[in-house]
């Protein structure tokens, strides 16, 4: 379905969601666009690229309308090798602390790089005139509605008017050189890298900048850390912490956890991703329960907003093994190590350190 790979975990047929398997992503920087996970709160938008329009509105001096071919026309392209993360990303681990009820099981796979291609945000925003002040936030609409969201409505989400102007913020219309599959966005989406997914609004169709964050769900509601013991049903807008930042992580993709691997030296395959701008100092490794630790090699850092793969040999003996990893990032934070202290009712951002348990024969 939608072009993806065969060996897609698909959490829902509709709206589609789906993500690969680990292995997958071990061997590329940049992933695949059928390998590219999917999150949907609705159905997915058909808009033509002749039809597609976008209006920006608010605090600017100068409201506009654009088409595709404006934004081709008028504005200098710029491309971005950024790495998408769902909140929801590792959820499973959650579920093996407390079931978490009406959310998808997400694995390793909600998480993925692309290159994209498009304009800058802050090219459009200054050709209109935007009023920047402190406190300004720019909202992104679409026309896919979730009927998920109390009331149903469409999806948006919105941004710091600071970050919308960075440089690495695209609206972008290309996809690892193709045009940006329906899937994905297409035909044009907005790419905030640095930020949670759920920020970078597909379909794009509206953007406004006003002097608070959007009053959709999905800002207000959704995407909330909620204490462990709300009640996610009876949470009111604004309760618990709003997400931006993608949080501190890494993950092990190869071998998955459950594999059976021979014995002798075994390749340990991850990645490992910080939020806005941060970038991984060092990833260890450990075999023996975290009582040692042997430090990863990390390839070359090839952009701020891009995973970090690292690898591992290490001598696997026969019987049962559990591989454990953390990440570090260079301000010298760590990753969490415990999922149960992380464990919220929606099971949003479990970064807590990732272990493979494998037998050995």
């Amino acid at each position: 379905m939608w072009g993806k790979r065969d060996d897609m975990i698909v959490h829902e047929q509709s709206p589609y969601n789906a993500e690969p398997v680990g292995s997958a992503l071990a061997n590329a920087d940049v992933t695949a666009i059928d390998t590219f996970y999917c999150r949907n709160h609705g159905e997915i938008p058909d808009i033509s690229s002749e039809q597609w329009r976008l209006s920006v509105t608010g605090l600017v001096a100068d409201e506009r309308e654009f088409t595709l071919s404006d934004l081709e026309d008028r504005f200098e392209s710029h491309g971005v090798v950024a790495t998408l993360q769902c909140a929801g990303n590792r959820r499973a681990g959650f579920n093996a602390v407390r079931n978490i009820v009406g959310e998808d099981p997400w694995e390793s796979g909600a998480t993925s790089t692309a290159e994209w291609k498009g304009v800058r945000l802050s090219d459009v925003l200054d050709t209109c005139g935007v009023h920047t002040t402190e406190s300004a936030h720019v909202e992104f609409t679409a026309p896919d509605v979730a009927s998920e969201a109390t009331p149903p409505q469409p999806y948006g989400s919105s941004i710091p008017l600071s970050k919308a102007m960075s440089n690495e913020v695209l609206l972008v219309w290309e996809m690892n050189s193709e045009p940006l599959p329906r899937v994905h966005g297409g035909p044009v989406r907005v790419v905030v890298p640095g930020y949670i997914g759920a920020r970078s609004v597909k379909w794009i169709t509206g953007i406004s900048v006003q002097d608070h964050p959007s009053d959709n769900y999905f800002q207000t509601t959704a995407y909330h850390i909620l204490p462990a013991d709300a009640d996610p049903h009876t949470a009111r807008p604004g309760d618990g912490i709003p997400l931006s930042s993608v949080a501190l992580n890494c993950d092990i993709l190869d071998p998955g956890d459950g594999a059976a691997v021979s014995a002798g030296p075994l390749a340990v395959r991850g990645y490992a991703l910080a939020g806005d701008g941060r970038g991984i100092a060092r990833v260890d490794v450990s075999i023996d329960g975290g009582h040692t630790w042997t430090q990863a090699e990390l390839d070359a850092e090839q952009s701020p907003w891009l995973w970090r793969r690292w690898s591992l040999v290490i001598d696997a003996k026969p019987g049962s093994l559990t591989i454990t990893a953390r990440a570090w990032d260079t301000t010298g934070a760590m990753q969490p190590e415990s999922a149960a202290q992380l464990w919220n009712p929606h099971g949003y951002v479990n970064n807590s350190w990732p272990s493979a348990k494998v037998v050995v024969t």
